[in-house]
């Protein structure tokens, strides 16, 4: 009746509707059940720009994007005359009032949608009942990551679109224009990928509770740069095993210059080896830098050992020798070689000590000097050094073991064929 009418509007706890809630007819609806409620499932599409990749994380195994996520329906129970035809925009406080999707991302650990100044929302209804949702959000997703070949590797992630509420039966999710639904900002870059390449996808999901459910892929390629871990890893190993190769034109007898460099090169690889580790989630599988990396170390530790047996083999032939040849006790022999370790000659100050196997070089130079009636005021120490300026190269190889010679030899050969392997192989 007119007075009921009159009183309803004369109560001041009644809150008037707003005009465009009017124009809408929102009160006349019930914006709880879907467009459609109780007929055919009511098909939604959806495109997404994709604004940025904002990280790549390696050890949490996750993105994160920040996109445009737009869907588009038709409620006609939204629908309202004009005579321009012209649609209305609303900003945020009208989807709290009205039915929109319930659109979710798949594995998402955590998202927001931004609301600086602002919540980043609009919401676009056109005359015959069409309607624009837009929303500006960020979020981080897991992405399963397989090192077998880091960091020569391309990784594969998708975020995945999906109803959280309505099956198939009462939401169909679809792409809004086929692949086109997906473009991606020109400026897109990442410090250490390469994006090789966006897709759209679509499928279908189970749960045994609830039913089937439509689902949308947004799929892309992620290809690893390179160079950052070949300036840090690869090439610092590969200095280290050339360096491991020096011991084996170093004299046998300099024992603490070879035992030393050996030692600097394993504990260097050891280092660079821990430094990767630390940067990588602890996977229960190798990676393709292991593998370089554990080969590498193994090439520094033979040399370690190469020197070990060369070592070890000039004793035996030295004492067997001096054994031989009877001229000194197993203690006076014991100083000899010990004596030969730190300066690489013999020396004569007290007795004549002619009892390595091995020609000596600065004897010989003595002999030498002396048949030449060069004058007594040197000493045999100067005289040994001024034949070892002169003498150097022929001394090393007079001084050479035949396992050093060898090594020189096998060691590059085996390592320039392992990297050609190794690179053939990953590349």
């Amino acid at each position: 009746s007119k007075r009921e009418i009159k009183m309803r509007k004369l109560d001041s706890t009644k809150i008037r509707p707003l005009k465009s809630e009017q124009l809408l007819h929102i009160e006349d609806h019930d914006f709880a059940l879907r467009p459609g409620f109780g007929g055919s499932p009511i098909p939604v599409g959806i495109d997404v720009q994709v604004e940025s990749i904002d990280s790549i994380s390696e050890v949490d195994m996750d993105f994160t994007m920040t996109l445009y996520l737009r869907h588009y329906w038709k409620d006609e129970r939204l629908s309202f005359r004009s005579n321009k035809n012209k649609s209305m925009t609303f900003d945020g406080r009208l989807i709290k009032k009205i039915w929109v999707p319930d659109v979710f991302f798949v594995h998402s650990k955590r998202s927001f949608i931004h609301d600086t100044t602002v919540e980043n929302i609009m919401l676009r209804v056109y005359p015959d009942g069409n309607v624009l949702f837009s929303l500006r959000i960020t979020v981080s997703a897991m992405c399963f990551m397989d090192f077998s070949r880091f960091p020569l590797d391309t990784q594969n992630c998708s975020l995945e679109l999906e109803s959280y509420a309505y099956n198939e039966d009462d939401l169909m999710l679809y792409w809004k224009h086929g692949n086109k639904s997906l473009s991606t900002d020109e400026h897109i870059s990442l410090s250490q990928f390469f994006i090789e390449e966006f897709s759209a996808s679509s499928g279908l999901a189970f749960y045994s509770s609830t039913g089937w459910y439509n689902r949308l892929f947004i799929n892309f390629a992620l290809r690893r740069h390179i160079f950052f871990f070949v300036l840090q890893s690869y090439f610092p190993a590969m200095l280290m095993v050339m360096l491991s190769w020096v011991s084996f034109w170093i004299d046998r007898r300099a024992v603490p210059a070879r035992v030393s460099l050996g030692i600097t090169t394993v504990l260097t690889m050891s280092t660079i080896m821990t430094g990767v580790s630390a940067s990588m989630p602890q996977v229960s599988y190798i990676k393709a830098v292991d593998v370089y990396l554990w080969i590498s170390f193994l090439f520094v530790f033979l040399s370690v050992i190469e020197y070990a047996a060369v070592n070890y083999l000039t004793t035996i032939e030295e004492r067997k020798q001096l054994k031989k040849r009877g001229k000194a006790s197993g203690m006076y022999s014991m100083d000899a070689v010990q004596a030969m370790a730190f300066d690489g000659c013999f020396h004569d100050t007290d007795v004549d000590m002619d009892l390595t196997p091995f020609p000596d070089p600065c004897e010989e130079n003595e002999t030498r000097t002396s048949q030449t009636n060069i004058s007594n005021a040197d000493t045999p120490r100067l005289r040994r050094k001024r034949s070892l300026k002169g003498n150097v190269g022929r001394i090393i190889l007079q001084n050479n073991h035949v396992i050093d010679t060898y090594s020189r030899i096998i060691f590059p050969s085996v390592y320039i064929v392992f990297n050609f392997f190794y690179w053939g192989l990953y590349m």
